[in-house]
């Protein structure tokens, strides 16, 4: 009997430790006509990334840590959203060449993610024309998107098997999608119909005047919530600015140093350090700031090393060099090649709208500069897949200047040593390789003509 009692003990307690969830995920899969031996898994915030190792029959497996909620599988062409939760065990299983028909997930809690992959199909559908949308009447464009938020609803209602607590924060998720809409109307409104006047009526933010702005739990789920914290402080910010004649950038680290909740705070101050420190015009300031009010050691970490690297990039400092760059006219291009004239650097890619944009503003600087003592080069990022669309729009839009490929895109060397995390960036060096602007003026901008004209170019 006292056996019995003893082997049932042990029985009950190994079901408990079985029903225990792990505070980890993992995912695995096979993808069919792989052209790679390595995918990557990155955070949706580009804090993470590793490689993953694919067998000869294209099979992957990995353990993944649930601090992180969402990931991207990548296989260089196709990317796969994830969303993980403790115990989730997902199967993701595609074929390169037909990725939109072929991609399935099963396993445990592959129903939210089903659902993730449903969703983005439906807002990629109801937001095809943008612009339209946006030029909308206030009437019509809440009553769209009213519509956009039911169809949402329905979607996830029509999915069984997602845990109650998890369908509460996707519900939330989607209202906060809807609040975002409402907040970037009128901005985007001013920009489409070209009407730089105009003000949303009163009462048409009345959704968001009652909106918490610390739900942690929220913050840590919901992108969209996020957003609409950041955007709520940036407000405060611009107001801070105004009132005490400060840079926009550290008006938005003193306003969020104030928020009460520790974790929300952390976040903002780590996020908006880690994107935007590299154009800050007073990095010391802006450092010394964010450093006297972060609590977060790992993030200081990071921001700490971030900042290291761009005191090596003040003017007067040696200019980290690119090594044997393809040119389009032939051979290879060092920047010690290039020694003896002002180098103006335009960081760019085929991809790039912004990019592109700027274009007949250098060809106009170009032209101007002609025969001076300056040499305009233009590194693009593009990947090797886009070799020959690269060379294409340099022929056909008959780019002027220098153009050479960088040899690894963002990877390369020249771009991390510059903290280079957008395009396009524009870079001036002087006659003896040290740098002059890490971040000069964009072709488009007037002081850019100001800056040549200060140097005697």
């Amino acid at each position: 009997m006292k056996k019995i009692l003893f082997l049932t003990l042990g029985l009950s307690l190994v079901a408990c430790k079985d029903e225990a969830k792990p505070n980890y995920a993992i995912i695995s899969g096979v993808l069919t006509n792989k052209t790679t031996d390595a995918i990557s898994i990155n955070s949706s915030d580009r804090t993470f990334k590793k490689n993953l190792k694919i067998s000869n029959e294209g099979a992957f497996i990995d353990t993944l840590s649930i601090d992180i909620k969402d990931y991207i599988l990548y296989d260089g062409k196709n990317p796969v959203f994830l969303h993980l939760e403790a115990g989730y065990n997902l199967s993701i299983n595609y074929d390169i060449k037909d990725f939109e028909n072929s991609l399935t997930i099963t396993g445990n809690g592959s129903e939210i993610n089903n659902y993730f992959i449903e969703k983005r199909k439906l807002e990629k559908e109801a937001l095809t024309n943008y612009q339209s949308l946006y030029i909308l009447n206030e009437v019509d464009f809440k009553a769209k998107f009213a519509d956009i938020k039911k169809a949402q609803v329905k979607l996830l209602n029509s999915f069984k098997g997602i845990a109650s607590d998890l369908k509460g924060k996707e519900e939330r998720n989607i209202n906060y999608f809807y609040l975002n809409r409402l907040f970037e109307y009128e901005n985007a409104y001013k920009h489409y119909t070209k009407k730089t006047d105009f003000k949303v009526s009163e009462g048409f933010l009345e959704e968001l005047k009652e909106l918490d702005y610390s739900n942690v739990e929220d913050y840590q789920f919901s992108n969209n919530y996020k957003r609409l914290v950041s955007s709520h402080y940036s407000i405060q910010a611009k107001e801070l600015a105004e009132k005490e004649g400060l840079l926009n950038d550290i008006a938005y680290l003193k306003t969020v140093s104030k928020v009460s909740n520790k974790n929300i705070k952390n976040s903002l101050l780590f996020d908006f350090a880690n994107n935007t420190m590299n154009y800050s015009k007073d990095i010391e300031t802006f450092y010394k700031t964010f450093i006297s009010n972060s609590t977060d050691e790992k993030n200081n970490i990071t921001i700490t090393k971030i900042y290291d690297k761009l005191t090596a990039l003040s003017k007067g400092k040696p200019s980290p060099k690119f090594i044997n760059y393809e040119n389009h006219k032939g051979g290879l291009t060092s920047l010690e090649d290039l020694k003896g004239k002002y180098i103006y650097i335009d960081v760019w890619a085929t991809w790039c709208g912004p990019c592109k944009q700027q274009i007949p503003f250098l060809k106009e600087v170009e032209q101007k500069y002609h025969n001076k003592n300056i040499e305009f080069v233009s590194v693009s990022i593009d990947k090797k897949e886009n070799y020959n669309k690269w060379k294409t729009m340099v022929d056909d839009e008959k780019l002027g200047g220098m153009q050479l490929l960088a040899d690894n895109d963002w990877n390369s060397s020249f771009i991390k040593d510059y903290q280079i995390k957008g395009i396009p960036r524009f870079i001036l060096i002087d006659t003896e390789g040290n740098i002059v602007e890490a971040n000069a003026p964009r072709p488009s901008d007037p002081k850019l003509i100001e800056l040549f004209t200060s140097l005697n170019i």
